[in-house]
């Protein structure tokens, strides 16, 4: 497996809610796709398996836009995002979104997508959206691949006996790094221009752009274990030095970044809480009133906690409006990070450097996590998306306040363990309820666990056994309740009668 990069598959992408699996990864397939087809597109057919989540949810969580903007070529954010049916329809595209028994649905979130381009061109993929907007191409016009949208890549398929001739012409133009997934070749592209191979050697040949950073070194620990055995590091140091390390950036470079995808965060916070005319599918803004009630101390306890909470509720309001936030790791649990940094940052004077290095501890959490386990509640519930966010800002607490990586770890740990079986059971398909109110506890959570560790609970499972124990518990849930609306709250009578404010 490919080192975990915390910018690639932890905090981020910088996206439109609702949903990191559905959307963005979503729009992630459709641009890979739309670079492998290699000409503008003509008509789209896109399948889904009925037993899988996207059958239940691609429409009420934007999947359908999301595969068609990206199939378009249009940026994640692109302005006309939204109306990206309508404009496909107007530019004479034609999509079609189809339910039926797909061959090769071993995720939950597989889709087979049928192109054909307006120069007639055919592609046949099959994908899958794994988890925080990461996704894995793993068939290209039937044949075996593996494509992850991390590399600026040229796949070339040789014809027959002439494998070893293509490979060595590659190694010959400098292209060194070549991957087999026979019968096909794939080349790295970082830096330089498409390899030249002679027509007579090739049946097809295609290229793709990288989505994400490029993967360029290896990771320095894939464990808590490995990371504390280094020694001497704070958790948001350790974060910063592995991002170095496994994309080949330089500190400054990865701290810029952070703060970056900061700033939207702390965006969304404003938005959520001072905008009250967010439309919602299901739910009215609440945040910004109870910010009010809480200062006005109108709350019965109120205090930091609570704040934090309605910051982190705000968030997942912007999302559920599909506006702009930052998945962290996942959108349906990108409101506890910001609940909890921006309150640091606001009410307690932590400056932007403490803040980008505990984003950073949260992302060394969040990295243990993918490697061991899944962001995917389709896969494991949602202790694995607001779990794993709670998880990931309780680090970064006791990061921001001295605390040593153990301690994070272990506040990491604890709050892991107090969500253990968390089921997905979002209410009509869509990312609103339970996951406001869960996000707005796991913020206020973050503080606990934090205070615990710091006043010297001693933890007894470390993080590395409690994410396998996590993951092992999320797959033994049910299909039911793994985001596919088919059971807990999304199955009782209030749920199931809840009117819808908007309609997608």
């Amino acid at each position: 497996m490919n080192a975990v990069s915390i910018l690639n598959e932890v905090l981020g992408p910088i996206m439109f809610g609702p949903s990191s699996s559905h959307t963005a990864g979503s729009y992630h397939i459709g641009r890979l796709a739309r670079d492998l087809l290699g000409e503008p597109l003509r008509t789209a057919r896109i399948a889904f398996d009925p037993a899988g989540s996207y059958a239940q949810l691609y429409r009420e969580q934007g999947s359908d836009r999301a595969f068609v903007a990206g199939l378009l070529g249009w940026d994640i954010t692109d302005d006309r995002f939204h109306s990206a049916l309508a404009e496909a329809e107007r530019s004479g595209v034609s999509v079609e979104f189809v339910v039926e028994p797909l061959a090769e649905a071993d995720h939950p979130n597989t889709v087979e997508l049928s192109l054909t381009g307006v120069r007639g061109t055919t592609l046949h993929v099959v994908a899958r959206s794994i988890g925080g907007g990461a996704i894995e191409i793993v068939r290209l016009n039937g044949m075996p691949i593996l494509l992850r949208g991390d590399a600026n890549a040229c796949i070339l398929l040789p014809k027959a006996g002439t494998v070893q001739n293509v490979i060595e012409m590659l190694r010959a133009q400098g292209v060194e790094h070549v991957a087999s997934s026979e019968p096909l070749l794939i080349a790295a592209m970082e830096g330089r221009e498409q390899p030249k191979i002679p027509d007579e050697v090739l049946e097809d040949v295609w290229t793709v752009r990288a989505i994400f950073y490029p993967r360029l070194g290896s990771p320095p620990w894939r464990s808590s274990a490995e990371l504390l055995a280094r020694g001497g590091e704070r958790l948001g140091e350790s974060g910063l030095f592995y991002e170095c390390a496994v994309l080949g950036l330089d500190e400054q470079r990865v701290l810029a970044e952070v703060l970056r995808r900061y700033d939207v965060m702390r965006e969304s916070v404003h938005t959520g809480l001072c905008d009250e005319d967010l439309s919602m599918q299901l739910l009215r803004p609440v945040a910004g009133a109870m910010m009010k009630h809480e200062h006005a101390g109108a709350l019965p306890v109120g205090g930091l906690h609570a704040r934090a909470a309605a910051r982190a509720m705000a968030v997942m309001h912007v999302n559920g409006a599909m506006g702009r936030l930052c998945a962290a790791p996942t959108a349906g649990s990108a409101g506890v990070l910001p609940g909890v940094l921006v309150t640091l940052e606001e009410e307690c004077g932590v400056d932007r450097e403490r803040i980008a290095l505990g984003l950073l501890a949260a992302g060394a959490v969040g990295v243990v996590i993918a490697e061991r386990a899944t962001f995917a509640a389709e896969v494991a519930g949602c202790q694995v998306e607001i779990g794993a966010s709670g998880a990931m800002a309780a680090a970064a607490v006791v990061d921001i306040f001295g605390g040593s990586a153990r301690q994070a770890c272990d506040a990491a740990a604890i709050s892991l363990q107090n969500t253990m079986g968390m089921v997905c059971d979002l209410v009509q398909g869509i990312v609103e309820i339970p996951c406001h109110t869960r996000n707005a506890v796991a913020a206020s959570s973050a503080f606990v666990c934090a205070d615990l560790v710091m006043a010297g609970y001693q933890n007894p499972v470390s993080l590395d056994e409690t994410v396998d124990a996590v993951y092992a518990v999320g797959k033994m849930l049910p299909p039911e309740l793994r985001c596919t609306s088919k059971g807990g709250l999304a199955v009782t009578p209030s749920a199931k009668n809840l009117r819808r404010l908007r309609v997608l």
